[in-house]
């Protein structure tokens, strides 16, 4: 195995030059992130230094699988990202390795104390061959403010961006050619110091995986059913409910097995007596409804500390404000359509239903990009959710199409950013 050291630009898709540099500023013998970061700005040690990057290619490159055989998450390249931080000496040098397992001490804090967040992202291959990545900068400051919700160290989303480019540009191969086929990218960041106490970690962990998946839907879309879950709650008002946080997904399994259980494939999670609708699974929540002057209206429910702010979630919300705004406009969307953030409740849904108002409910994520829902099981009866034809609404349909055509290239859009070309 031998190790290089690589230089290299991060560009956008629309841009012929590349972006602006991510150098960061020096604070004394501390440093701070410039382009990427939390909402407020954090000072850490020696930041990541891209151009430290060393990368050891694997001497037994896997076979790659047939993409009929892709499942999620099943599957991975040859190599993964590491960088490792020590409250002592900063970040270290990033390195590209072979893939395998990650030493660490049984008594690490990421074990005893769920010190542990992720991100979810995706690399597209276009028709003519270029790599691009879907609004990786959104990943990057979400990522950066789940770190400090568990005072794990910030970082410089830019240049973690450039090491994970160069991760995707050596696994290339790994991505498939077909149609709704791509590359999932899987950043985690865990607290591996080895002493026993609820404290801040002393030293950190980065990562990168990578997956080839195949289309969440590989034979048409299927409207799923849920369950209004009102014995389980995933977040509360002050807790980590926004913050993609691994401690936030491991109670809900059982709450998931509950729901099958019940015949239903995933949870509607209901918070407070007045049964407030907040997310889908995993995924974020839209609801459409005509409001009594016949204006529809898509609604989702606000960051109100308890929503994940989901990177689709938000190009949803931007799509349809341009096409109400006439920024851009989308075939299939009314003329007119009111968006908003606010909250919505198992009572609005029901009522709204009852008088033929309720258009659609659909979740959101990076997964599946839109899933849409038939029908709410509640208080022991099932509220019935209108589908199109072909499994999806009027609204969600044109919303997932100018997304997965911005995604696959077939549209231009700077949401695009390049890997390789």
């Amino acid at each position: 195995m031998s190790s290089v050291r690589l230089s290299f630009h991060f560009t956008r898709l629309t841009q012929s030059a590349p972006r602006s540099s991510w150098r960061a500023a020096a604070i004394g013998s501390r440093y701070m992130s410039q382009n990427i970061s939390t909402t407020e700005e954090a000072a850490v040690s020696l930041d990541i230094e891209p151009s430290r990057l060393t990368v050891t290619k694997t001497m037994s490159p896997k076979e790659l699988p047939a993409s009929k055989s892709l499942m999620f998450g099943r599957t991975f390249s040859d190599h993964m990202l590491k960088i490792r931080w020590t409250e002592a000496t900063g970040w270290e040098a990033p390195s590209i390795e072979p893939f395998g397992p990650i030493g660490l001490s049984p008594s690490a804090t990421v074990l005893h104390y769920a010190q542990s967040l992720f991100e979810g992202m995706k690399a597209y291959r276009h028709e003519d061959g270029t790599v691009t990545m879907f609004r990786p900068d959104m990943n990057m400051k979400r990522m950066n403010s789940s770190a400090k919700r568990l005072a794990l160290p910030a970082f410089d989303g830019n240049a973690l961006l450039e090491c994970i480019k160069e991760l995707i540009s050596l696994d290339r191969q790994w991505i498939p050619k077909e149609p709704g086929h791509s590359l999932y990218i899987r950043p985690t960041f865990i607290g591996t110091n080895g002493t026993l106490g609820v404290a801040p970690p002393t030293e950190a962990l980065l990562f990168v995986i990578t997956s080839p998946v195949g289309p969440y839907y590989p034979h048409g879309f299927k409207p799923v059913p849920l369950h209004g879950t009102t014995e389980y709650i995933r977040a509360a008002p002050g807790g980590t409910g926004a913050y993609k946080l691994a401690a936030n997904y491991a109670p809900g399994v059982v709450a998931q097995k509950s729901a099958a259980k019940q015949g239903y494939a995933q949870n509607l999670w209901l918070h407070g007596p007045e049964h407030w609708l907040t997310e889908v699974g995993t995924m974020n929540l839209f609801a459409v409804i005509k409001d009594k002057d016949g204006i529809t209206e898509l609604i989702t429910p606000p960051l109100d500390g308890m929503i994940l702010p989901g990177v689709t979630r938000d190009s949803v919300l931007t799509l349809a404000r341009n096409h109400a705004s006439g920024i851009k406009r989308l075939g299939g969307l009314p003329d007119v359509i009111k968006v908003s953030e606010r909250p919505i409740n198992m009572g609005e849904i029901i009522q709204s239903s009852k008088e033929g108002r309720l258009i659609e409910l659909f979740g959101t994520g990076t997964a599946a990009v839109v899933t849409p829902v038939d029908r709410i099981g509640y208080n022991g009866g099932d509220v019935t959710i209108p589908t199109g034809k072909d499994g999806m609404g009027p609204i969600s349909e044109p919303l997932w199409a100018e997304l997965v055509g911005i995604q696959t290239g077939a549209i231009k859009s700077n949401w695009n950013y390049v890997v390789a070309q």
